[in-house]
């Protein structure tokens, strides 16, 4: 993807359209923005892999404080989205103003390639930030974190340790991990387990019966319905399905996962100030606020953690979590990417 020749190219744009209706299908519109929106000229369009429990609460709110903006989203895996940038920037144009999603490595090849535009928020300074080489061309906009999912009709005892999923008999063949090449919350996840444990351990997860799924959604979706007796799952997707009564518990292991969802501005974006604005409500205490309500962490401290969850806290997972030197795990994303395809196939 960093570098396509013209069949490349011409792959990733047939990928696009097939992928086309899929990624308007699962995202917001504008449907219900005011007509003073729609008249005054104001336009924002987010590519996003959050979901709409969570994406929609956020545009929402910002709706309300910004009747005069038309606000549009899209939503799909981080790995379509981006295959979608690449098309669209050979094509001339990159459509959105606003990217946020999991996968952090492409935010570091959008920058080294010189599509986002740096700004630091308005409150920076409240923020928690887990970028140490941190320059303002994306903000951390949530400290998501990965568990093991269980469904508590299939597992009675909840695993211990990661190391329980590659040897208990009840997640033998029964154990899911969404595909890493679609979701940019697994392809961060496979790479911190193999930071922490090798690859040995994901070839003794195989081994072990382990499958892929395609996205995030859906391995927690098979897990509920006793499909699958648990998978490695994201933060806010399974609170989406234990507010629905879903028998679903998040384990988190001491070797914390977690995946900074960064959030930046495309540099040749027709509505660089409307941008600014959103990734400011964003970072925003109300806003942030919705981040814990949909089940999540948020990136700052000053925000009431919702008990039914039982999150970590922000400041614990800016502590525990695993940590990557994430322009090392760019340079070898296609490497790791095709050794999941080919163990997992």
């Amino acid at each position: 993807m960093r570098k396509k020749g013209i069949a490349g190219l011409l792959l990733a744009v047939m990928a696009v359209f097939a992928v086309g209706a899929g990624i308007v299908g699962c995202g917001g519109n504008s449907q219900t923005d005011s007509s003073t929106a729609k008249n005054s000229g104001k336009r924002l369009l987010i590519y996003t892999s959050m979901k709409e429990s969570l994406i929609g609460s956020i545009v929402n709110g910002f709706r309300q404080k910004h009747p005069d903006i038309a606000v549009d989203f899209h939503s799909a895996g981080a790995g379509v989205l981006m295959e979608k940038i690449v098309a669209e920037r050979q094509s001339g144009h990159i459509q959105a103003d606003v990217i946020w999603t999991s996968e952090v490595p492409d935010f570091y090849w959008m920058k080294q390639e010189g599509l986002l535009e740096p700004f630091q928020p308005t409150e920076f300074n409240e923020l928690l930030n887990p970028f140490d080489d941190y320059d303002g061309s994306f903000t951390a906009a949530r400290l998501g974190t990965l568990g093991i999912v269980i469904n508590k009709d299939r597992v009675s005892n909840p695993p211990a340790s990661w190391e329980d999923l590659a040897s208990q008999e009840v997640y033998k063949n029964a154990f899911g991990i969404a595909d890493p090449a679609l979701s940019g919350t697994a392809f961060m996840s496979i790479a911190l387990l193999e930071k922490q444990f090798g690859w040995d351990y994901i070839v003794r997860l195989r081994n072990n019966g382990a499958s892929k799924g395609k996205g995030s959604g859906q391995v927690i979706d098979n897990t509920a319905s006793g499909a699958l007796a648990a998978c490695l799952g994201v933060d806010y997707i399974t609170a989406s399905r234990i507010d629905k009564d879903a028998p679903l518990m998040m384990v988190y292991p001491k070797e914390l996962l977690m995946v900074p969802s960064p959030i930046a501005i495309f540099k040749e974006s027709d509505n660089v100030d409307v941008a600014k604005a959103f990734v400011d409500y964003v970072l925003s205490h109300e806003a942030q606020q919705r981040v814990a309500e949909a089940g999540t962490v948020p990136v700052r401290n000053d925000i009431q953690m919702p008990e039914r969850y039982h999150l970590p806290s922000p400041e614990d997972v800016l502590k525990n979590g695993i940590h990557v030197n994430y322009t090392e795990v760019l340079s070898h994303k296609d490497e790791t990417l095709r050794k999941f395809s080919e163990l997992f196939k």
